[in-house]
């Protein structure tokens, strides 16, 4: 039978009756169809960086040419965290502010991860997470100083120029999703997660963001630890792979070694 001639709902082309399905591209050979796999795993964390990158502009942007620069949540947000203030409030939020910021928080922390990727073997890992942080830094820094948003009065911290977006918080989301791709675990990215909010409670906290920063920063984050992903994807996957191919490999001669009867004679 031609394929002129066929049924358009012969059973042979449906799936269980639920109407016709296209049959499979089989076109590709094995090298193109990892071509591809290869483009689009470096085409979607690339285009949600980018858009995740222009949320944040378009909302600074918006910040700057409206009448006022505080939003209604804004107010609502420092009238109701500034309540909380007292003595277990002021020593979790200033505990966040030396964790996220300063030396510590820009230097310290960075490097440690580093040190530590380096000693696991993970060399593109730690260079992902050096470079990851380092230009969501200089991100900031160019958005504060194009925006200049002023910080709320009643901060109680000392901090620099510009108030959009937060550097802290930005630092955090970073932080969170390079560990969440470096290690793809559910617990990685829920405590990823936790920790950016926290964060940003604390930077309103303290008075030295207002809560549409916290987002903004928290935008940004995301967006450059995304788009210096695409660029380390490919390498970040087959050193991944290669040291789990190791580790499976001496779990499996350890447990080869200990046996009853050993499977290769103890030395």
């Amino acid at each position: 039978m031609s394929d002129a001639d066929r049924d358009p709902l012969d059973p042979d082309q449906t799936v269980e009756g639920r109407g016709p399905v296209s049959a499979p591209d089989v076109s590709l050979d094995p090298r193109r169809r990892a071509e591809r796999t290869e483009h689009v795993g470096r085409f979607v964390p690339f285009s949600a960086g980018i858009a995740a990158l222009v949320i944040a502009v378009v909302l600074g942007i918006v910040i700057v040419f409206r009448t006022g620069t505080v939003f209604d949540i804004d107010e609502e947000w420092a009238e109701d965290i500034f309540m909380l203030r007292g003595p277990i409030g002021d020593l979790f939020a200033y505990g966040m502010n030396a964790l996220g910021g300063g030396v510590f928080g820009v230097f310290v922390v960075p490097i440690a991860v580093a040190v530590i990727l380096l000693v696991v073997r993970r060399p593109w890992a730690a260079l992902y997470f050096i470079t990851a942080s380092a230009a969501s830094a200089l991100v900031v820094q160019v958005l504060k100083n194009l925006f200049g948003r002023a910080r709320p009065e009643d901060i109680i911290v000392l901090s620099d120029f510009g108030s959009f977006p937060s550097g802290h918080v930005a630092n955090a989301a970073t932080i969170a999703v390079t560990i969440g791709i470096i290690v793809p675990r559910g617990w990685v990215w829920f405590w990823g997660a936790v920790y950016t909010v926290l964060m940003a409670i604390s930077r309103t906290y303290l008075g030295a963001h207002w809560i549409t920063d916290t987002i903004g920063g928290a935008l940004v984050g995301v967006a450059v630890a995304l788009l210096v992903w695409a660029l380390f994807a490919q390498r970040l996957e087959r050193e991944r792979l290669a040291r789990a191919a190791a580790i499976a490999e001496r779990n499996r001669a350890f447990a080869a070694s200990h046996v009853t009867p050993p499977a290769v004679p103890r030395a």
